[in-house]
């Protein structure tokens, strides 16, 4: 009987690595693939795609894989960085490695192994599978769980994914820990075991944020106004600036820190507040739309489930007041922080990941 194939996303990063190692511990047919989804600047001290390259070929070689590399850049620029540069300039703040995911990584990543003859891809996801007795239909029923390690479930960046996608994956870490797989990638001794994790979005890498937009997107200065209408400083776009932000502001003066709570698009005024704790930030409802549901179909409107709105933060129990197949409403009996126009609500059933909209 022929072993099942499966090809992993292979990023040069220790947790990719142990996914295709274990992969192919358990006796699959293992392909690696190196997806390279930025070139607008490779040659940019900001990018990293040529060593994390060489890092992933090393360990192929080091587990006795084959691996491919692939150039997604034109499908990044259409299906996701566009969409991130038109979310800036209407003012909302944008979680671009969620679309990355739907779009590129389990979309045409799949699409692309699919006709290689692929049985299954697989990532270095820190997230769970609860499969049926059919995994391989597309109306099998597949639950997206959290990882078990709670400091790096990355189910809140999954939460588009849809039944075809989830049938065909793989999540070999999702019931590992994250010190278990580094400890497991030195023993083995993969050539990449102390690489540091990567952060930040991926065209973006570890450059000032705000240098980075302004490539792409011009300044338009303008007040910064406090609550009592008195303008206490400038902004140079409103783009540049997200709900809570403290740093960056350029607002000095007696008292506590200055945080955004708002952004008046209209009049170009960025609206900011002394504190932390300031009523500004707090909201305890919120409407999303784009909504994206795991079994396609929306959950029950009823109590009990849980949401995040960014991804590290808590679970906080909330009310799901209204949810159809495009726009959802929460309310929360806790008032939540900086809740983000343009960031994700992903809702919770328990370890279940339901689906979740856009933050209007």
């Amino acid at each position: 009987m022929s072993r099942q194939k499966v090809i992993v996303g292979m990023s040069g990063g220790v947790d990719s690595s142990v996914a295709a190692w274990l992969l192919k511990e358990q006796g699959f047919e293992v392909v690696g693939l190196f997806m390279k989804n930025w070139e607008d600047d490779d040659t940019d001290e900001y990018c990293t795609s040529r060593e994390d390259l060489v890092d992933a070929v090393s360990v192929a070689d080091c587990i006795g894989i084959d691996i491919e590399a692939v150039n997604f850049s034109a499908e990044y620029r259409e299906r996701v960085f566009e969409n991130f540069l038109f979310e800036y300039r209407v003012g909302r703040t944008p979680n671009p490695d969620v679309l990355c995911n739907a779009e590129i990584k389990f979309k045409a990543f799949l699409d692309h192994a699919l006709n290689l003859g692929a049985d299954w891809i697989a990532t270095g996801h820190y997230a769970r599978i609860r499969r049926p007795d059919s995994p391989l239909t597309e109306d099998a029923g597949c639950e997206l769980l959290k990882a078990a390690d709670p400091s790096k479930d990355q189910s809140y960046f999954l939460y588009r994914l849809n039944q075809a996608q989830l049938s065909r994956t793989l999540f070999p870490l999702g019931d590992w820990l994250k010190r278990d797989v580094r400890r497991l990638a030195r023993e083995l001794g993969l050539p990449n075991h102390a690489k540091r994790d990567s952060t930040g979005v991926c065209f973006i890498g570890e450059r000032p944020f705000r240098e980075f937009l302004m490539r792409y997107l011009p300044t338009s200065p303008g007040p910064a106004q406090a609550p009592d209408g008195r303008v206490v400083g400038t902004h140079q776009g409103l783009m540049y600036y997200t709900i809570g932000q403290r740093h960056g502001l350029g607002i000095g003066g007696p008292g506590e820190p200055w945080y955004v709570v708002g952004k008046d698009l209209e009049r170009n005024r960025l609206l900011v507040a002394q504190g932390r704790d300031h009523p500004a930030l707090f909201k305890d409802h919120l409407e999303g739309a784009s909504a994206s549901w795991i079994f396609g179909a929306a959950p029950r409107a009823r109590r009990s489930y849980t949401a995040k709105t960014r991804y590290r933060q808590p679970d906080a129990p909330c009310d799901l007041v209204r949810a159809d197949a495009e726009t959802c409403e929460l309310s929360f009996g806790d008032p939540q922080w900086a809740i983000t126009p343009g960031q994700s609500v992903v809702l919770y059933d328990g370890e279940v990941c339901l689906g979740g909209s856009i933050i209007c």
